[in-house]
């Protein structure tokens, strides 16, 4: 598949790329031509420096034509063979991509019996093993830290894997169906169907029920109670500990469950304008076996002391 949204742009790349090739050897061609005889004076070009320093029309050295007509040769070459006229794959059909999958292809053929022995084991057993552990570590480095980061310790709408409280539980297979599906988070606005107040409201009552115990207004949150029990507590239930089922969070928590922060601005905005957040899915990219070594390192950060 082409990178380019047009043929124009094909042809622009090809034309330059062409013109410059056979002016640079018209070049060679003519300067190739200038010889001086035995004997003969060189004229100069009539640049003179400091009163007595000239500037003399040599001709070019015999080794360093040889060179560029060297080079010269290897470009068509290399633009018969590979691509870099435009469209043109050459003649070899070499692609980035193609050579990425290869690499992986022989990558995967010379890993993969390593993989599956383990896929065949529990995964509280391979998160035992300190070998299988550091083949996730690196996995989960490849991977996982660009969102959960280095330390596991998540970041502003990533979770915290290191700790014991999970959006959708944090047994073996759950985080392993976890990572092998991706997961998609989403909690509705209720900026409009509740109003500024009664929003303040419900955000003081969330606060007041954090083990945290953060400061809030008691006369807001009493009034967000009923709030919360008529709209919030379907998902969060009726004493806000959350709904792993849902993937909806434990706001009694102390800290795992503020994906976006816990202070009032924030979840002041987070039930305004509610929050849409996504995790890929793994299995097709990585297949099972990496998956189970994956989530068998993941389950470790928080059950394995040797692995944290």
């Amino acid at each position: 598949m082409s990178d380019f949204v047009s043929d124009f742009w094909g042809i622009w790349i090809t034309a330059i790329v062409v013109a410059g090739f056979v002016g640079l050897s018209l070049l060679l061609f003519t300067q190739s031509k200038t010889t001086v005889n035995k004997g003969e004076q060189v004229k100069t070009m009539g640049h003179v420096w400091d009163g007595d320093l000239e500037e003399y029309n040599h001709p070019l050295p015999r080794w360093w034509m040889l060179m560029f007509y060297i080079t010269l040769i290897f470009g068509a070459c290399y633009l018969v063979l590979y691509p870099g006229l435009g469209k043109w794959q050459g003649i070899r059909g070499w692609t980035s991509v193609g050579q990425y999958k290869e690499e992986r292809a022989q990558a995967e053929a010379k890993y993969q019996p390593l993989y599956d022995n383990y896929l065949k084991q529990d995964l509280k057993v391979v998160a035992a093993d300190p070998k299988a552990q550091e083949m996730g570590k690196r996995l989960f480095q490849t991977y996982c830290v660009q969102c959960h980061g280095s330390d596991a310790r998540g970041a502003k709408g990533f979770p915290n894997l290191v700790n014991h409280d999970w959006l959708y539980g944090g047994d073996p297979k759950t985080i392993e169906t976890t990572i092998q599906g991706g997961r998609h988070g989403q909690m509705p606005a209720w900026g409009s169907v509740l109003g500024e107040e009664k929003v303040k409201d419900v955000a003081n009552y969330v606060l007041s029920l954090s083990v945290q115990k953060k400061k809030f207004d008691a006369e807001r949150a009493a009034r967000g109670k009923e709030t919360f029990a008529t709209i919030c507590a379907a998902c969060h239930g009726p004493e806000g500990k959350g709904n792993q089922q849902l993937g909806a969070p434990n706001l009694t928590h102390p800290s795992g469950s503020w994906l976006y922060g816990g202070t009032e601005k924030t979840i002041i905005e987070t039930i305004t304008n509610g929050r849409n957040n996504q995790m890929p899915a793994w299995k097709d990219f990585l297949g099972d076996a990496k998956v189970h070594l994956l989530a068998a390192y993941v389950w470790g950060l928080s059950n394995n002391a040797k692995a944290q």
